[in-house]
């Protein structure tokens, strides 16, 4: 299968952080474990070329998954308006869509995300999909699919500890338990402000701001709240003289309103990729 894209780099958005389980393969193609299939993708130019051990309503599928229908030209010439200081910010970043991660895999990612590096997370994203996730056979090769909350209803404490979640285990068990009691109902937050939605992510065991910020972010499609880590924080300091992380958010939701999180991820990616 072949889809036309506009504007999109692949490599870039699959290793920029959003993403926890793919593979860069010997052709230079990614395979991303979606979730309810097994993707392989290569660019070509404007050609996105897709194999998939499930081709269903692919394209749509793709589409979705990586944002590829969404206006990011118009926010990227807003941004640059705003201040004339991020067009090399904005041209590193031409291509850089935003996920739509699951939800489900999207909160589970983060709490696991609190103190710990990405292949830790990595590991423990696979092997709790390899102990309760649907296998999936493609290309000769086993995956396992990230499980569905009827999956997960009766793993235990234990259970996520034996997959390395470390000290997260008791908050991943907690929120489980939490949505299938109906205590935690994620979908109610496509009917909230950004706002409300951090503050009812934060009222669980294991989510604080940051992980909060990225369930929305990637799970949400909210580019008005933004994580901020080290990398932004050095380019904040060097260019703005700003050092706290207060002082950082409400500088950029002055400056940027509801574009702010999409610019903070725009400086994470060129404070991380680009040598001035």
């Amino acid at each position: 299968m072949v889809i036309n894209v506009k504007n999109f780099n692949l490599h870039d958005t699959v290793t920029c952080g959003q993403i926890f389980r793919f593979n860069i393969e010997d052709d230079n193609s990614y395979t991303v474990i979606l979730s309810d299939r097994v993707v392989n993708l290569k660019l070509d130019n404007d050609k996105l070329i897709v194999d998939s051990n499930n081709m269903d309503n692919i394209e749509s599928v793709v589409r979705k998954y990586f944002d590829l229908d969404f206006n990011y030209d118009s926010i990227n010439e807003e941004i640059i308006s705003i201040d004339k200081n991020n067009s090399s910010i904005v041209s590193s970043c031409i291509g850089l869509k935003m996920i739509n991660e699951p939800r489900l895999e999207v909160i589970i990612s983060y709490i696991l995300s609190a103190n710990n590096g990405v292949p830790q997370i990595r590991n423990s994203l696979n092997n709790i999909s390899r102990m309760f996730g649907e296998k999936v056979i493609f290309r000769g090769n086993e995956y396992y699919l990230f499980p569905t909350i009827d999956e997960l209803k009766s793993a235990s404490i234990d259970d996520f500890r034996s997959c390395k979640a470390g000290f997260r285990d008791k908050y991943i068990y907690g929120i489980v338990q939490d949505i299938v009691s109906g205590r935690f109902d994620y979908n109610l937050i496509d009917s909230m402000d950004s706002s409300d939605a951090l503050k009812y992510l934060m009222s669980f065991k294991g989510i604080g701001e940051k992980v909060a910020s990225c369930i929305l972010l990637f799970g949400y499609h909210r580019f008005d709240v933004f994580p901020i880590d080290t990398w932004v924080k050095k380019y904040m300091k060097d260019k703005y003289n700003l050092e706290s992380v207060s002082s950082i958010r409400n500088f950029m939701i002055d400056k940027y309103s509801n574009n702010c999180g999409l610019v903070i991820q725009y400086i994470f990616h060129y404070s991380r990729n680009v040598k001035e």
